[in-house]
């Protein structure tokens, strides 16, 4: 079951944070509406640019969205920051994902 309903209560009650965006985000990833899924990690990013996971998951919806040269912008990007942060997983998760996306 979804909860982009309870999410979007929350964003309309003012509570617009990092969390909050790649909660909704991921959460329209899972119902394959990935353009809103963008629009909502974009956010997240713009909250919290370190935010290794909204990262991860942006270049993935763009990826999806067959926004292929944005994905793999976004993965070099999201692995810089996650090299920053120490999120060991992180990296070796986008690394892979890169590599797909190169190898066309």
């Amino acid at each position: 079951m979804s909860n982009i309903g309870t999410f979007k209560n929350l964003l309309e009650k003012g509570n617009d944070n990092a969390l909050l965006r790649y909660s909704l985000g991921n959460e329209y990833f899972k119902e394959t509406d990935f353009e809103q899924a963008i629009l909502h990690l974009e956010k997240a990013i713009e909250f919290n640019p370190d935010y290794s996971a909204a990262w991860k998951l942006y270049a993935k919806a763009l990826s999806e969205n067959t926004q292929i040269n944005e994905a793999i912008i976004a993965y070099e990007k999201g692995i810089n920051i996650a090299e920053k942060n120490g999120d060991i997983q992180a990296i070796k998760e986008m690394r892979v994902f890169l590599k797909r996306l190169k190898k066309g």
